[in-house]
This record gives C-alpha cells, structure tokens and sequence, in this order.
C-alpha cells in the first residue's frame, strides 16, 4: 500500500515537471496543457469497492455450490440444526441464545439460502459458458469429420472407377485360356490352314 501511494506522488511530481517544461500558450494549446500527457502514465484510481479476481471469485463459487449438491452438507446441515434446537429446548435457562420460535435459526437459514441461490447461479452459468465453448469444439471437429468422410468417400469411387478399367486377374486369365485354344487348334490343323492360303 506505501508503494502504491509513493509510486503515485512520483508520477505527480513528473506529470508536475513535464507541465512546468510545457510553455503557456493561449487558445487552443492552453486546452491540451490541461490534459494529462500520453507519455507520462496516469495514477491509479482509488476505487470505492474492493477489486476482486472474477475468475477465483468463480471457483469459490463452484466450490461452495458443489459442496451445497452434496449429501455431506445436507447431513451436515441437519446435525446443526438438531443441535441448535435440542440445546435452545433443554440447556439452561441463561445459556440459551434463541428461544422456541428459533427466530435466529430462521434468520441464519434464510441468510445461508439468499447467499447459496446466487452461488449457485454463477457457478451454472460458468458450467454453461464451458458447455457453449465445448460444444463449439465438438461442432468443428464433427465438421472435419464429416469433410474428411466425404473426402475418402469421393477417392474411394475414383479408385473403383479406375479399376472398372484396369484389367482383372479373371480377365486376363479368361484372355490367356482363349489364346490357348486358339494355339491349340492351330496345332491340330496346320495344313488345312496351309492348303487354304495357297
């Protein structure tokens, strides 16, 4: 805290000295004189209420709500309240704090229950800004998914398409076994063959 309030009298005392080296002018640069520089940095504002991390101020939250859903609290909470009533029924007269309408216990309940509701709000609304940025996730990787699908989808019936022409292995076999036939009977009836190109 003394840090702070020396650092802020010495950007005073330098914004001091930069107006003392800025010559008076009058008209329009007497109003930019009244403006703080840009190259001297400005002081730090004093604030009425106290600055707090929203993000740790979050995972108090969670923390208090999660163990507000827990049957750990409810048995908990129920253990205080029987004690609370057995000692304001049956202790002494001058040691009970609040007597048989329990109207401190109903205070302290509706005090617990007006700070749990809020807590309890900020701690879903921080599960459903993690839900919204997980479900964004989810949405693009589907989208690669499905592109990439169709991507291979798209390759797979080029391939099959190239290999309506290519030749099979029954193909060729089917060409060979016609080959030989042909062979064969070329063999069996050469000088037919020969007297008929004569």
């Amino acid at each position: 805290m003394v840090e702070r309030e020396r650092e802020r009298e010495r950007q005073e005392e330098a914004a001091e000295r930069a107006r003392a080296r800025t010559p008076v002018a009058s008209g329009a640069s007497a109003l930019s004189r009244s403006r703080a520089r840009l190259d001297v940095p400005r002081p730090a504002r004093r604030r009425l209420l106290p600055q707090y991390d929203p993000e740790a101020f979050g995972r108090l939250s969670e923390k208090i709500a999660r163990f507000l859903g827990t049957g750990r609290f409810i048995v908990w909470m129920t253990l205080v309240i029987v004690v609370w009533v057995l000692w304001n029924i049956f202790a002494p007269d001058d040691l009970r704090f609040d007597e048989y309408p329990f109207i401190f216990l109903t205070l302290m309940l509706s005090l617990q229950a007006s700070y749990a509701a809020p807590l309890i709000l900020l701690a879903q609304n921080r599960q459903d800004d993690r839900d919204r940025v997980t479900h964004e996730q989810d949405r693009k990787q589907n989208e690669r998914s499905i592109a990439d699908t169709e991507y291979l989808t798209r390759e797979i019936a080029a391939l099959r398409m190239g290999l309506g022409e290519v030749a099979t292995r029954d193909w060729i076999r089917s060409e060979f076994q016609d080959l030989i036939k042909e062979m064969d009977e070329r063999r069996l009836f050469p000088a037919e063959r020969d007297e008929g190109d004569r």
